[in-house]
C-alpha cells in the first residue's frame, strides 16, 4: 500500500478525507518539502495545494499521485464540493486553534473531525527508501565525528567544536542538522541537554550528541570521550552506561519488543550499579522525519506499546552526576524483517583524547 492508501484505510468511514497542514506530514505524504500550503487526501484523489512559488518545483518533485494546485480564493470550496466532503479530518495535534476556527467559519457546511496521531502512526514504519535515507544521514554524521576527533584542537571552545562538527556534516553531504549540536565538557557533561559554552574544552568527559539530515530524514547519535586520562570512577561510570546499552540492545536482538521492558533492562542495571536516580530520561525514541517520534522506550510509555516491524529507535542510556560529570552513549536500531539492525557503526570504547 502507498502512504496515502494507508491513510485512507485508517480514515475508513470516519470521514470523507483529511486536510494535512503540518510541514512534516505534508512532506511524508507528498514527497515534496514546502512550507506554505496543505495536502488534501480524499477517498479517490490527492491534492498538493500551495502558492505560485512552489508549483513548478512540486510538478517535478512531488509524488505522481498528487494533483498540484495553486490555492485561490475558491479552491477549497470547489474541492470540497467536487469530492462531496461533509466530514473532514484535521491535524488537531499540530493545527493552531485560530487556524481551525478560521476553517470552521469559512466552511460551516463541513464537519471538522480531530485525526489524532494517525499519520504519525503510519510514519512509525520506515520503508526501504526511508531506511536508506536515515542510514545515509548516519554515515554522514559518523564521518564528520571521526574528522572532528581526528583534528580536535583542545584550545577550541565548546561552541567552536559544535560549529565545526556541523560544518563537517554539511561538507560531507548533510542537508541540515537534526538539532542544535550538544558538545559539552568537564562538569557541563552532567547536563543531558547542555548548551555548548564559549569556554575552552575542559578536562574530563566530553559528550557530543548530534545528527545529520538527508532527504528530510534525521540521524541521532551520542558519543562520550575523555579529554585527558580517565580515573577509575570515570571508567566505572562509562562501563556501566555501555553495559546498560548493550543489555538493552541485546534484549531487542533476542526478541524483546515491549517499550517499557526494554527501558527497564538498562535502567535496572544503572540503578543496581550504584547510580540510582542518575538516569532521568527515557532510554530512547523513534527517529525519522522528526528527531523525536513514536515509539518511545520509556517508563512513561503505554504498557501495551511494542516495537514493530519498520521502527527506527534510539537506545541512549546515561549517567549524570550533578556538578561532576556525565556519560551518554546512543545508537539507532532498526527493527528489520529478518532481524534488528544496529544502524550506528561508530566505535564505543572509551577514547582518551
Amino acid at each position: 500500500m502507498t502512504k496515502t492508501e494507508k491513510l485512507i484505510d485508517k480514515i475508513n468511514d470516519r470521514a470523507d478525507g483529511m486536510l494535512i497542514s503540518s510541514d512534516v506530514n505534508r512532506l511524508y505524504l507528498t514527497d515534496f518539502d514546502y512550507s506554505d500550503g496543505y495536502a488534501l487526501i480524499t477517498k479517490e484523489r490527492s491534492y498538493l495545494l500551495t502558492d505560485f512559488r512552489y508549483v513548478e518545483a512540486a510538478k517535478k518533485e512531488a509524488a505522481p499521485s498528487f494533483e498540484i494546485m495553486t490555492i485561490e480564493k475558491n479552491t477549497f470550496s470547489k474541492l470540497f464540493d467536487e469530492n462531496n466532503i461533509k466530514r473532514l479530518m484535521f491535524e488537531d495535534t499540530r493545527m493552531s486553534c485560530s487556524e481551525l476556527e478560521a476553517l470552521k467559519t469559512r466552511y460551516p457546511e463541513v464537519e471538522f473531525i480531530p485525526a489524532g496521531s494517525i499519520i504519525e502512526e503510519i510514519r512509525e514504519y520506515k520503508s526501504d527508501i526511508e531506511l536508506q535515507y536515515i542510514t545515509k544521514a548516519q554515515r554522514i554524521a559518523e564521518k564528520a565525528l571521526d574528522e572532528l576527533i581526528s583534528n580536535l584542537d583542545l584550545n577550541m571552545t565548546e561552541k567552536e567544536a559544535a560549529a565545526y562538527l556541523e560544518y563537517l556534516m554539511k561538507k560531507n553531504g548533510a542537508d541540515g542538522i537534526s538539532f542544535s549540536t550538544i558538545a559539552v565538557s568537564g562538569k557541563a557533561s552532567s547536563l543531558p541537554h547542555g548548551v555548548p559554552r564559549n569556554v575552552k574544552l575542559e578536562k574530563g568527559f566530553f559528550t557530543i550528541d548530534f545528527g545529520a539530515i538527508y532527504k528530510g530524514y534525521h540521524s541521532d547519535m551520542t558519543r562520550t570521550f575523555c579529554i585527558g586520562k580517565a580515573d577509575d570512577e570515570m571508567k566505572k561510570v562509562y562501563r556501566t552506561v555501555l553495559d546498560a546499552q548493550s543489555y538493552a540492545i541485546d534484549a531487542i536482538f533476542s526478541g524483546e519488543r515491549n517499550c517499557i521492558a526494554i527501558d527497564k533492562i538498562a535502567r535496572d542495571h544503572i540503578y543496581g550499579t550504584g547510580y540510582e536516580g542518575c538516569f532521568g530520561h527515557g532510554l530512547g525514541h523513534g527517529v525519522g522525519l522528526e528527531i523525536h517520534e513514536s515509539p518511545r522506550l520509556s517508563p512513561k510509555e503505554q504498557a501495551d506499546k511494542y516495537l514493530t516491524l519498520g521502527d527506527v529507535v534510539t537506545v541512549e542510556p546515561g549517567i549524570y552526576i550533578e556538578n561532576k560529570y556525565g556519560v551518554r552513549i546512543e545508537d539507532m536500531v532498526y527493527i528489520g524483517e529478518k532481524a534488528p539492525v544496529n544502524l550506528t557503526l561508530f566505535e564505543k570504547k572509551l577514547t582518551e583524547i
